[in-house]
């Protein structure tokens, strides 16, 4: 699905590193710290096409990532929204592709495919197999040369009704009103900053043929726009192709971009607002330097400390010793004009937020007045630094390398401009920080608090009369090359392709009895590793759904005396990631450890998993916060539907029927010996299994192991299996409907239950949903979203079981189409179930190719590997099962999928809906598909 981001997400380098997210970090300092960079090669085109080219040789895949500089800051008056309308209607066909833009990179098996846009920028990105780069290269360039020819009213009404549906899902959530609000308050009318990128409906309803036309004419030509090719490719190949492939389109005008006004504003304001959420929510916000100034970096580590990771002093206060907040953040939001300094909390119940902004501003003025301690520093910079070495493994995608790449290159001109911002970073001394903080975070924020009630209306941008627009005439600087392709031969076809490789599973065994498997990575500094246990939800006793997940929950809430404070800050000074959670049939627990530091953070790990405090204070702190997420969940619709579904489709009986994270009763019933009992049994090492994925060997990683699990003996007789009683299907659809107070938007999920994973027919009903609704080509999608634009996405999903696994459809869409897409998705299920409308050979083909070419690309990360190797372990599959798997996959043929997709049963569908039930109900009962009863988010009937 199209992303587009709401926000900038630039160059903002510490902040997001700190946590582990990100893509920047200080340069090694150390004698034993690995040097870690992004080395690149540049060329530019005639025309003015910036390229950027990066070796990368561990998979046969190439990145390619076109960045153009324009987003919502470009737009004038009354066009707001164009940016990212024109972000979707490039997805459309071109004048030499008559079709999805998504077609060809399907049939290819591309990963990590999308498209977003910011307030500064538009970028488009896939990761496609090396001998599909001519492709992917024709594609892009006939978008960004040959695309106006294609552009037509249909094509402009349908995208415009997808983004407008964009819109109303993300209005439709809890606290989903509030970045109108702080845009508006930050900037002044007619700053390029204020007005949000989505655009308005008055806008988008405004834009005709003419204007999106002028639109691409001004802003999308080569010399407008970076390329940039990560992985396997060499700056020869490169040259050779992209002059092939773009050097005859011709340039466009030199746009002027906006001079930077960060906007300091002279005083603090507030404002409340009202909305359907279970707790207050308090957003503050300063205007602060635009990506590139030198104390931006600064003020990234005043974030970081103050409310940036688990230990800052945000938390530390707020969550740990007062106990005012659910959950506190401070962040840096970079921008090309200005940047935004962030702190966004939610308040428990109970607790006058004001309360909490007084100490907010406590805090704020100690670090400030005393500045962050040195301690404090090397716990970021390390933090930073792990942060960029676990970003680099990815190419592409959301942040990968080449993304970094080309934002330098945009904003910069300089693709390594990261590195100096990276040693601003490792710099930056105590004062350095204490100074910004100072400078910036004083007089001048905005404050929304959010509070419980009818919601606020939200303030729709009036009409307004667009602004003139003259396009300038193109640059006379730039020239072109000769035509290289014959375009009207069509796509380039792709013939041949890269053979899956996927790391040797090396096994051994630990004195303790747990199983040690070890896939080997060696491209990066960093060892992933996860030991995986029985239990899971499923183990859960009737009256104490959440016992599993909140007891795997507290493992990292402080062990062997350790607080969780203490226990955050050991993390963060070896870099390290922990963590640990529960499934349905299962629970795991999980380390990322850099190289030089593997040692310590498997002692800190053997910790967690071998002596969690359990520590009653501790134990209520989390279990008020966890109570506070249930009521959360229970506030946006896709959590309600999730809630009430287990219980509907397996019965609240079946060992499946509870909810994962239990309910507010269940949660307030346990006791801590609930809790050490679910350690003693299930966490426990002689049915366990040690998966390991990274840079280390057997002979290294097993004596590691023995050195701090090898004498761990689990207490008394390992628990039983849990019987899963068979669940028979409804014999006629039921229709439940869950009232959301003022929603535009209907959210629908329908399904039902199919057998196991482990069943023999799983992967021929894997290939059956991707034909339905697995992929953004399959069918309901393309008739939800963009036949009919009354969806931003409809999909149908399979989750994974040991016992009977769901089959789910989800569609979010207007809530005056209720009627209209229950009838068309029944009618989807129903002649695709039935045979009236088999699957095609096309669509096998293309679910086939989705599923097969793109797994050379799907093991590009340690986590990857690791998560198959989990599903090897956990249904009991042969070592080569992705290579079993790929060869039952090719060899499938239509009449097998159409054979599987009988097991989807349209008659036996259970739906959910939420929505404005004033409008959903009547809905329901026209469509005419079961019989309607109303809940509540509970799952109890609702008396009418």
């Amino acid at each position: 699905m199209l992303r587009p981001a709401l926000r900038p997400a630039l160059l903002s380098l510490a902040f997001a590193l700190a946590t582990g997210a990100g893509l920047m970090a200080a340069p090694a300092r150390a004698a034993d710290e690995v040097a870690v960079d992004i080395p690149y090669d540049t060329f530019t085109l005639p025309n003015g096409l910036r390229v950027v080219v990066h070796t990368d040789r561990k998979a046969p895949i190439v990145a390619v990532n076109v960045w153009y500089h324009v987003g919502s800051k470009d737009e004038p008056a009354g066009r707001s929204g164009f940016a990212h309308l024109f972000e979707h209607l490039m997805f459309q066909r071109s004048e030499h592709h008559d079709g999805e833009f998504f077609e060809p990179f399907a049939a290819v098996g591309a990963t990590d495919q999308n498209g977003t846009t910011n307030t500064d920028r538009t970028n488009y990105f896939q990761n496609v197999p090396t001998t599909a780069l001519d492709m992917a290269l024709w594609m892009e360039s006939d978008r960004m040369g040959h695309l106006l020819g294609a552009v037509d009213q249909a094509a402009l009404d349908e995208q415009r009704g997808v983004v407008q549906n964009e819109k109303r899902e993300r209005e439709n959530q809890p606290y989903g009103l509030v970045w109108q609000r702080l845009t508006r308050a930050l900037y002044p009318n007619g700053h390029p900053y204020g007005h949000s990128v989505i655009g308005s409906m008055n806008d988008l309803n405004a834009a005709s043929l003419e204007d999106v036309r002028q639109w691409f004419r001004a802003w999308y030509g080569p010399n407008n726009a970076v390329l940039v090719l990560a992985g396997d490719i060499d700056l020869a190949t490169a040259k050779e192709k992209v002059a092939r492939y773009f050097g005859h389109i011709p340039a466009g005008p030199s746009m002027a971009q906006p001079q930077v006004d960060v906007v300091r504003r002279p005083a603090s304001t507030r404002e409340v607002m009202h909305d359907k959420v279970p707790q207050p929510r308090i957003y503050r916000a300063w205007n602060v330097p635009a990506a590139g100034d030198a104390e931006l970096p600064h003020l990234q580590l005043f974030a970081y400390l103050l409310g940036g990771v688990r230990s800052s002093r945000l938390d530390e206060r707020l969550l740990h010793r007062e106990r005012l907040v659910d959950n506190v953040s401070a962040s840096v939001g970079s921008g090309q004009l200005g940047s935004t300094f962030y702190i966004v909390a939610t308040v428990k119940q109970g607790v006058d937020p004001q309360r909490v902004e007084a100490a907010i501003d406590e805090e704020i003025a100690r670090l400030v007045a005393q500045g962050p301690s040195a301690e404090e520093l090397e716990r970021a910079r390390t933090a930073i630094r792990a942060g960029f070495i676990r970003g680099i493994e990815r190419i592409g995608g959301f942040g990968g390398k080449a993304d970094v790449l080309a934002e330098c290159t945009v904003f910069h001109g300089d693709p390594g401009c990261f590195r100096e911002e990276l040693a601003r970073l490792s710099g930056a001394s105590a004062r350095d920080v204490q100074q910004a903080g100072a400078r910036w975070l004083g007089e001048g924020s905005h404050t929304i608090v959010v509070e419980p009630g009818e919601r606020t209306p939200p303030e729709e941008d009036p009409a307004v009369e667009p602004a003139p627009f003259e396009l300038p005439a193109p640059d006379p600087q730039y020239s072109t090359l000769p035509p290289a392709v014959d375009r009207s031969l069509g796509v380039p076809r792709t013939t041949e392709f890269p053979e899956l490789k996927f790391p040797a599973l090396q096994r051994a065994r630990l004195s303790n009895g747990s199983t040690v498997i070890l896939a080997e990575r060696h491209e990066i500094p960093v060892v992933q590793l996860a030991y995986v246990f029985d239990g899971g939800h499923a183990t859960d006793p009737a009256d104490r759904s959440g016992t599993a997940d909140f007891a795997m929950g507290l493992l990292d809430e402080g062990a062997a005396g350790l607080d969780p404070l203490e226990f955050s800050r050991r993390a963060e000074r070896l870099g390290a990631s922990l963590g640990a959670s529960a499934s349905q049939d299962g629970a795991s627990a999980w380390v990322s450890a850099l190289r030089e530091n593997l040692d310590p953070s498997l002692a800190l790990f053997a910790d967690m998993v071998r002596r969690p405090n359990f520590d009653p204070d501790e134990i209520e702190r989390v279990r008020a916060t966890w109570i506070a997420g249930i009521r959360q969940q229970k506030a946006r619709p896709a959590g309600m539907a999730g809630r009430v579904l287990p219980a509907l489709l397996y019965g609240a009986g079946h060992p499946y029927g509870r909810v994962g994270s239990g309910t507010e009763e269940s949660i307030a019933a346990l006791t801590r010996d609930d809790l050490v009992a679910y350690h003693r049994r299930w966490v426990r090492p002689e049915q366990a299994t040690v998966i390991v994925v990274g840079d280390t060997t057997l002979a290294e990683i097993v004596p590691a192991l023995e050195r701090h699990f090898g004498d761990w003996a689990g207490e008394g007789e390992p628990a039983a299996p849990v019987e899963l009683p068979q669940v028979d299907l409804p014999v006629a659809p039921r229709v439940f409907l869950i009232d959301q107070p003022g929603a535009v938007q209907a959210n629908i999920f329908a399904g039902h239950l199919v057998p196991p994973s482990t069943d023999p027919g799983s992967v021929r009903l894997e290939l059956a949903n991707g034909v339905l609704g697995g992929h953004f080509t399959s069918r309901l999608n393309m008739n939800l979203r963009e036949e009919k634009h009354w969806s931003y996405g409809a999909r149908s999903s399979l989750g994974g079981a040991l016992g009977q696994r769901t089959w789910l459809v989800s569609a979010p869409v207007q809530i005056d189409r209720t009627r209209e897409s229950m009838a068309e998705i029944q009618r989807e299920v129903a002649d695709f179930a039935s045979g009236a409308r088999p699957p095609t050979e096309a669509e096998v083909a293309r679910v086939k190719a989705v599923q097969t070419l793109s797994l050379p690309g799907a093991y590009e990360t340690a986590w990857s590997v690791l998560g198959t190797i989990s599903g090897i372990v956990r249904y009991g599959r042969p070592d080569d099962y992705v290579f079993r798997r790929k060869a039952e996959v090719e060899a499938m043929t239509p009449a097998e999928v159409a054979d599987a997709a009988r097991n989807l049963r349209p008659e036996a569908l259970t739906w959910v809906v939420v929505g404005e039930l004033s409008q959903t109900e009547a809905a329901a009962r026209e469509a005419g598909i079961g019989q309607v009863q109303v809940i509540d988010a509970d799952g109890h009937p609702v008396a009418r």
